[in-house]
């Protein structure tokens, strides 16, 4: 992304970003994946986003006062294909196995068809479950990961990880740090220290 690319308002923090960042969410408890995942999507809904959200803590019909509350109709942005919601199992683990390149075509489907139905931008927020260390594929999520980046640059989708830190082992969060440029931390966004540009991945 270049300085001049337009920027996005994630909705859980002051700080703007530009489209298609690539955002790692670490978290300890659920009220912070939770606030993040709310105002995440509400923001992209108010500002007119094709926005998604995969994670097994989203339901939509107990979400719905919340929403409404801050002047969205949850039943109308599925129905207009504005707003999809899926368990993150779903959509990560299909057929029983990870497959990055069935998931990062996905994103490129996901950003076309906002350009085409004329949305504003394109954001998704996604937890990725611990069970990915126990399923056939689970091995790739470090490279998943990295290749996300590289896709974002030509289909700039908005794009928060999130993880629960108690249930990854420290090697595996390391990893997932390394290929995210920005990191939602202590409230704020903030350049990641631990990230690798994806052309020094491949070169390793």
């Amino acid at each position: 992304m270049t300085e001049s690319a337009p920027v996005v308002d994630l909705g859980f923090v002051s700080a703007r970003v530009p489209h298609g960042s690539h955002i790692c969410q670490l978290y300890s408890d659920e009220s912070e994946r939770d606030n993040a995942l709310l105002r995440f999507v509400a923001r992209g809904l108010q500002v007119g986003d094709k926005t998604a959200c995969f994670t097994e803590s989203f339901d939509p019909d107990a979400r719905a006062a919340w929403f409404s509350a801050e002047g969205i109709s949850l039943q109308s942005e599925c129905a207009s294909g504005r707003f999809l919601a899926s368990g993150a199992e779903d959509i990560y683990f299909k057929d029983g196995y990870f497959d990055p390149e069935r998931i990062l075509a996905l994103i490129v489907e996901f950003h076309r068809n906002s350009v085409a139905t004329g949305c504003k931008g394109a954001r998704v927020i996604g937890e990725m479950s611990p069970g990915i260390t126990q399923i056939e594929g689970g091995s790739r999520l470090f490279e998943y990961e990295g290749r996300v980046n590289s896709v974002l640059r030509e289909h700039p989708v908005t794009a928060v990880c999130q993880y629960n830190a108690r249930k990854f082992d420290g090697a595996t969060i390391m990893d997932v740090l390394s290929v995210h440029p920005l990191m939602f931390v202590h409230g704020s966004v903030v350049q990641n220290p631990f990230f690798v540009a994806p052309e020094q991945l491949v070169r390793h």
